[in-house]
């Protein structure tokens, strides 16, 4: 079966065609990066109106990218949040609209569900622990089969991505900031400047980014012609230890032989390389999705919406519901 999936969640209109939820036939994303940069970060009245302009374009153009007719769509599936409501309402409106038109039911997705799922298309692993790492969120999550899930723990303040962005700021560098800093992070010394690992020793699966940040701050008052390669590469250090220390853990906790990383920042180089490495050394299988899919993608929502169809193993949410624990 074929679902067309909408993604609006933030600042990136996508559109995709999943076909039995893990064959992709199209996946299209419009960006908006250029828009926002000029404000250093997403504005939101500027985002819906860039979805509004985009949409029709994404949807045309990822059914014929699929080679399907309107005919050959099954069901359409839309992020229904957490996200940016401006902007949630024109993937939602626009695919309850095409479901009406067509006939065809229409699925709501989780957009932290969807990006659980992201590694796991076509290559589902159970149990897995998953590493959700974005501008907005940064969790770990316990997975068991599709729609059977724990949140292990999360961040109390700044999700990761957004500390990367707060830094790069402070460094004056480009938006979006994450691959700049790691663009930057390879030309420096990631041992120079001992900024702080928040929680890494606790006991407990919780994160914390503000005070790094902050740290990041002071030491640049500090230290004003600090070389930005180290700071990059220092602080982006700082980062990772404690991602992969908290991930590892998790997989120990709960016996998973399998670990997966999902979000943005899980394109990060030095989290990839760090996580290869260490999962090697304890002999676990680990899931990095294709850089297309880490970031806001409709492909994600097409293929989390092919398990709750009514014939699906969760029959449109009976079981747990999308937003528990995770929204």
């Amino acid at each position: 079966m074929n679902i067309l999936g909408i993604e609006t969640s933030c600042d990136e209109t996508a559109a995709a065609v999943v076909r039995d939820g893990t064959v992709i036939l199209s996946n299209v994303v419009g960006s908006q990066v250029e828009v926002h940069r000029p404000y250093g970060g997403v504005v939101p009245e500027l985002a819906a109106r860039q979805h509004l302009e985009l949409i029709d374009r994404m949807v045309t153009q990822a059914l014929a990218d699929a080679g399907v007719t309107w005919a050959e769509v099954g069901a359409v599936a839309a992020t229904a949040g957490p996200g940016l409501a401006s902007s949630l309402l024109v993937g939602l409106n626009t695919g309850k609209g095409i479901a009406a038109a067509l006939g065809v039911p229409f699925i709501p997705v989780n957009h932290m569900e969807a990006h659980l799922y992201s590694p796991l298309i076509g290559n589902a692993a159970w149990p897995v622990v998953v590493l959700i790492v974005s501008g907005g969120h940064t969790m770990l999550v316990h997975v068991t089969g599709p729609g059977r899930y724990e949140r292990l723990g999360q961040t109390m303040d700044d999700a990761a991505g957004e500390a990367f962005d707060k830094v790069a700021k402070l460094l004056g560098l480009a938006y979006p900031g994450g691959p700049e800093i790691d663009r930057l992070a390879r030309q420096g010394d990631a041992a120079a400047i001992p900024f702080p690992r928040s929680l890494r020793d606790e006991p407990g699966f919780q994160f914390s980014f503000s005070g790094l940040k902050t740290a990041v701050r002071y030491y640049l008052a500090r230290h004003p012609a600090a070389a930005v390669a180290d700071v990059c590469a220092s602080f982006q250090e700082a980062v990772v230890d404690v991602l992969v220390a908290k991930t590892l853990r998790a997989a120990a906790a709960t016996g998973a032989r399998t670990v997966a990383a999902a979000g943005g920042v899980s394109l990060n180089s030095r989290l990839r390389a760090r996580l290869t490495q260490a999962c090697e050394q304890a002999g676990i299988r680990l899931l990095l999705a294709d850089a297309k899919l880490c970031t806001d993608n409709a492909a994600m929502i097409a293929a989390r919406a092919f398990h709750k169809w009514p014939t699906g193993p969760e029959s449109f949410g009976v079981g747990v519901a999308p937003s528990v624990g995770l929204g």
